[in-house]
This record gives structure tokens, C-alpha cells and sequence, in this order.
């Protein structure tokens, strides 16, 4: 069961890292940007949980070090993502659209 809170934490994390920096932006809301940092959030829970599963027990610090490493997992890997050109990684970039008359 400790697993699953440790999980939950840094899910948690990555989801109000990235609510937190939508409201920041002040853009309408992209369910494929969030997406996104979903994905990006439940990676690092899944690597926190594994971590915590071979060590002890699970206490209050330990929810707090998850909560703020699947924030950091989001951050981080938001930000390399838009330097390479997809701030959505590891979902695809959606398609450019043209404009009629650009040649």
C-alpha cells in the first residue's frame, strides 16, 4: 500500500506543476500540453514507487520527496522537451496547418 501512496504523491506532483504553470501562462487550456505532463508525472511515479518498493518504510518526508521529485520529472522534462520542439513530449506535435495563399 505504500507503494501506491508514494505513486500517488508523485503523480500529484507533475499534476499541480502543470496546472500551476498553465494558470501561469495565462493560454487557454491544451488537453494535449497537459497530457503530456500526465504522462510525464506517471513515469516518475512508476520509478518512485519501484525505488521505494526495495527500500523500508514509507513516512511523511518520503510522500513529500515524491511529491516534489514528480514535480521536478515534469519541470525537467518539460523543458527539454521545448527545446527540442515539442513542449507535449512524449505525445506527438500536432500538425502545422497552412495558410491559404502561403507559398
Amino acid at each position: 500500500m505504500n507503494t501506491l501512496y508514494i505513486a500517488l504523491a508523485a503523480l500529484l506532483g507533475g499534476i499541480v506543476t502543470a496546472l500551476l504553470g498553465w494558470l501561469e501562462s495565462g493560454d487557454a487550456f491544451s488537453p494535449r500540453k497537459f497530457g503530456g505532463s500526465l504522462i510525464r508525472s506517471l513515469v516518475a511515479g512508476a520509478i518512485f514507487a519501484v525505488g521505494y518498493q526495495i527500500s523500508g518504510g514509507v513516512g511523511i518526508i518520503d510522500l513529500l520527496y515524491a511529491f516534489l521529485g514528480g514535480a521536478g520529472v515534469d519541470v525537467i522534462g518539460n523543458r527539454i522537451s521545448g527545446k527540442l520542439g515539442n513542449g507535449s513530449f512524449p505525445l506527438n506535435k500536432p500538425a502545422e496547418t497552412s495558410k491559404e495563399g502561403d507559398s
